[in-house]
This record gives C-alpha cells, structure tokens and sequence, in this order.
C-alpha cells in the first residue's frame, strides 16, 4: 500500500490528547485502492484522534458523492455518501481485528494505514439495490429490458420473476384482446366479483 502513505497514522508517536486531520478521497484514491464497488468519486474525511494511555478512538465523519453502476442500465450514478464511523485501535503483539470496528496493532510498527478503512466505510453506504431513479435510466438499455421482460414472461416457466422492475422505466406488458389469459385468474376474478 505504498500509495497510500498520506494515510498512515504515527499512532504511537502520538502525544495523549486529540488530533484533528483531513483528507479528500478522489479518483485516483479510488483507482488506486481497486475495490470492486467504487471507482470514482470525490469524498471529504475528517478524522478525529483521541489518545488515552492504553487506546486510540478514531472518530470518522465522511461526506461527499461516489459513481456507481446502476443495477438496471449498468451507466453511472451518483450517490450521496454521509456517514460517520468509529475505530478503536490498541497495540498488541500483532494485527488482528477483535471486531468489526476494534483493531490490535503491533506496538512495534507502531502505525495504521486507514486507507482501506476508508473505502469500506463508503462502501457500506451503498445499498443493496441502486438504481436511478425513475425516468433516468440509459433509454436505449430501458428498451432492452423491456424487450427480454416481455420475451421472458413469455417464455417462462414460473420460475423467473421477469418483471421485477419496479419503475417506469420498464413496464409490465398486459395482454391484449383475443389473447388468451391464464385459467387460474380467471377463477380467481370470479371470487373477486362475486365479493
């Protein structure tokens, strides 16, 4: 991680009190690290040390704007970053993390490298589905979808669900005169109308 020396903490050289430091994460940080979930994006960090005599708690607040894929168009989109992250740090004999926000360091190096501390909190504020929102999808892959939704709800076997977007971008098609309609709706339609 040589190209991430600007984020070493001398945490040992660190004299007992409080910190301040900052950092702004751009392209090229996020070239450089080669996480799978970002690749661009501009995010400010501020970072709070504070030093007892026995631990380190890292107070992060990050904010800015990231581009990732839209699930549905596969073109860039932007979201919001806003989060703020705590990372306790005490030395030890080697590097191990206790837990999701408890790291041990060797008191021999003496340093922390937050770099891809950094990353996964961002990565983390983004959810599990991202889309655009409605009407901004890429137009020409909107077209597409559609295409293959109504090819696979014809050609499924109930087992796909192909009509899962839940947008305007892609519509459901509905079936027109003289075409024949599942048997099993139409009972159903009977108990509707018949309540």
């Amino acid at each position: 991680m040589g190209r991430f020396s600007a984020y070493k903490l001398p945490l040992k050289s660190m004299p007992i009190g409080t910190q301040d430091f900052e950092y702004v994460l751009d392209n090229e940080f996020f070239k450089n690290i080669e996480g799978e979930d970002v690749q661009k994006g501009k995010v400010k960090v501020k970072l709070t040390v504070k030093r007892t005599a026995a631990s380190f708690e890292l107070d992060f607040d990050l904010e800015g704007v990231i581009q990732i894929p839209c699930d549905r168009c596969l073109d860039d989109m932007d979201h919001e970053v806003k989060t703020q992250e705590t990372l306790y740090v005490k030395f030890g004999s080697e590097y191990s993390e206790e837990s999701d926000n408890v790291v041990v360091i060797p008191e021999s190096d003496g340093e922390l490298n937050i770099a891809w501390f950094l990353y996964e909190f961002i990565a983390l504020t983004i959810p599990l589905k991202h889309v655009h929102q409605a009407g901004k999808c890429n137009k020409s892959m909107s077209a597409k979808l559609r295409k293959h939704a109504a090819r696979s709800m014809d050609d499924s076997d109930g087992s796909e669900d192909a009509a899962s977007y839940d947008d305007d971008d892609v519509v459901d098609e509905v079936p027109g005169e003289g075409e024949e309609t599942d048997p099993r709706w139409d009972e159903l339609k009977k108990i509707i109308d018949n309540n």
